[in-house]
């Protein structure tokens, strides 16, 4: 039985697993998930895994596929949150694989959309898909992921973007005053899309309205506003007001915590209307990250599409595209699987 050896790499946390090779799409053996900042570097994690992890039962691969987070470069990828500079060369010959590659870990989706099962996706809008048209994958997590796929003789081809950080674009005035107003606290230059478009976009904009509303911090949500933004400060990003707010406004029991998701919905749609018009994804559009399930009424609802086809006169370009939430969180691991399987010889 041939194996595949995917991986989802993240600054906190690596995802590694082994899976079948055959079959209609990658079946999960087994998965183990580390501590990145606990290894020094991938390869000895990738060997631990491997050789002493339950990979072992397992016949051992010969090609393997690594999502990370950020661009890759002729085969080499600098992770922003560890002190790691990965190549896949050199960690093929240090794993004792024949191929691995590096791919980035929104680019990797790509590979995993035509595989993916019902059990994995839901609906967000229905539409028609031509399959001889573009792809486009977007994902609010706790950033903003974005890459498009381009159906090819051979299959999909993943293209990678950074379109996340292109400016963001006010369309009312009150994200004019968010737009200043992260500037100034955030002491930015610009202001990109990820800042407002991503789940640490949500708390921001949670902020935002309790400074305005609240300045003296005698709203319930206060506290949490300052112990996030004590978190920032120190570099660190895992303080939860993005989840409290989302979680309130679901429910429905907090105005402010409604009033943030409402806006924030009503930009994710119009960044995801922008971005389908800037490669005419007729193929269809998938929303992924960590906001995708936990979010999913949202994104169903007319803030998120409205502002989605609102695009004047080419609103009917939009008209036609289908959109679904990838709803496993572990589809980056299972795509990566999926490219691994394409490297086989």
């Amino acid at each position: 039985m041939a194996t595949l050896l995917a991986g989802d790499i993240g600054g906190t946390k690596t995802l590694l697993s082994l899976h079948t090779a055959g079959g209609s799409h990658p079946e999960l053996l087994v998965e183990d998930r580390y501590v990145s900042a606990d290894w020094p570097d991938l390869a000895p994690m990738l060997n631990h895994f491997l050789r002493e992890g339950a990979a072992k039962a397992y016949p051992k691969p010969q090609v393997a596929c690594m999502a990370v987070a950020g661009p890759v470069q002729a085969g080499r990828a600098r992770l922003t949150n560890l002190p790691w500079v990965l190549d896949q060369t050199e960690l093929a010959l240090a794993c004792d694989l024949q191929r691995l590659e590096l791919v980035n870990d929104f680019a990797v989706l790509i590979y995993g959309l035509p595989h993916l099962q019902a059990s994995q996706l839901a609906p967000v809008r229905a539409g028609e898909a031509v399959a001889s048209a573009p792809l486009l994958v977007l994902g609010a997590g706790t950033g903003l992921g974005v890459a498009f796929g381009i159906p090819t003789a051979g299959g999909l081809a993943a293209v990678a973007s950074e379109a996340a950080h292109a400016e963001f674009a006010p369309r009312t005035a009150a994200e004019w005053e968010l737009r200043e107003w992260l500037r100034h606290d955030l002491k930015l230059e610009r202001v990109s899309i990820e800042r407002v478009v991503s789940g640490t976009g949500l708390g921001h904009l949670a902020r935002w309205l309790l400074a305005q509303r609240h300045p003296d911090g005698d709203h319930p949500l206060s506290g949490e506003a300052r112990r996030w933004q004590q978190a920032l400060a120190a570099g660190r990003s895992d303080a939860d007001l993005p989840a409290a707010v989302a979680a309130a406004a679901a429910a429905a029991a907090e105005p402010l915590a409604c009033e943030a998701l409402d806006l924030w919905l009503s930009a994710y749609g119009s960044v995801s209307g922008d971005l389908a018009l800037a490669c005419l994804s007729r193929g269809g559009i998938w929303l992924a990250g960590g906001t995708a399930a936990k979010l999913l009424a949202g994104l169903r609802s007319s803030t998120f599409l409205q502002a989605f086809q609102a695009k004047g006169r080419l609103e009917s370009s939009l008209a036609g595209m289908p959109i679904w939430a990838i709803t496993d969180a572990a589809v980056g691991s299972f795509s990566a699987a999926c490219r691994a399987r394409s490297l086989l010889g």
